[in-house]
């Protein structure tokens, strides 16, 4: 028998028995919960949320048919949910600027075998990159986008039909809340400061003047308001008063590229749920 893997996100105000009522569920349709984690806020008046693996008989509408039966059991909760198909991989779109670390490490997880989605383009406002990324066997598409010039037309044309979701490994030109009205889709953005400290340009040099003791880096959703989306992935380190500007940034690299892929994998692993402007990872 030909089985397939299904992952269930489900989140709804908190209360009682909505385990029981999701494992009774995918028992009834012949499924066997693999693992199941689950959170609530507070379990008198707050909001739950639960990541369900389960392998189901395979058939070619079985996403699609488990949908359609779960809206009552989610009616009943006035719950959000979605499942999808553990084994089917999302297209990622990266657009990059002129700093190409987050670039290569996403390409070297993604040749590797450990990150599991396609790259249906690496799209740049340096044409400097194209020789990396062909090295690679990917479509690359060089728009001279620039501040007074940010030809979101020309971007929208590329990635709109072409991706499940965009990744900005350090493309360092402000989206309009036009282009994410009309992209439509989730955008992942890795911010080389700790937000929500230092927002905009130049964290680095911002945490040098104000002395910290720890920098970091984050990996956010992009929203309409610059560097506040939803966190998903943040990583630190500690610094000294003999760190400069220069040592700052580099260690800052590190990070940037840690942050980002975690942040990466957890989504294309469905383990993220957005709840107001935060996130549950599992």
């Amino acid at each position: 028998m030909n089985t397939r893997i299904l992952i269930l996100l489900f989140q709804c105000r908190d209360r009682k028995g909505i385990v029981a009522k999701i494992s009774d569920f995918i028992f009834r349709h012949g499924g066997n919960i693999i693992t199941a984690d689950q959170y609530s806020t507070d379990p008198q008046a707050g909001h739950f949320f639960m990541r369900v693996e389960f392998q189901v008989k395979d058939s070619p509408c079985t996403v699609a048919s488990l949908e359609r039966a779960l809206a009552s059991i989610a009616k009943r909760f006035r719950a959000q949910y979605k499942i999808y198909d553990r084994d089917k991989r999302l297209r990622m779109g990266i657009m990059v600027s002129a700093a190409d670390h987050c670039l290569m490490d996403l390409l070297y997880l993604w040749r590797s075998g450990e990150l599991r989605a396609d790259i249906p383009f690496v799209l740049s406002n340096y044409p400097r990159h194209q020789e990396i990324v062909e090295q690679f066997n990917l479509p690359f598409y060089f728009i001279p986008a620039h501040k007074r010039d940010r030809r979101e037309k020309d971007i929208l044309k590329i990635i709109s039909p072409a991706s499940d979701f965009l990744v900005l490994a350090r493309y360092m030109l402000v989206l309009s809340s036009n282009f994410l009205k009309k992209y439509g889709k989730d955008i992942i953005n890795i911010h080389h400061g700790f937000l929500p400290s230092f927002k905009g340009a130049d964290p680095y040099r911002q945490a040098l003047e104000k002395g910290v003791k720890v920098i970091g880096a984050t990996a956010h959703f992009v929203d309409n308001k610059l560097d506040a989306g939803p966190i998903i992935s943040q990583e630190v380190e500690y610094v000294s008063h003999k760190d400069d500007l220069s040592s700052l940034i580099r260690k800052g690299r590190n990070l940037e590229k840690q942050a980002l892929a975690d942040a990466v994998f957890s989504y294309i692993q469905r383990r993220v749920i957005r709840y107001a402007n935060k996130t549950i990872v599992f």
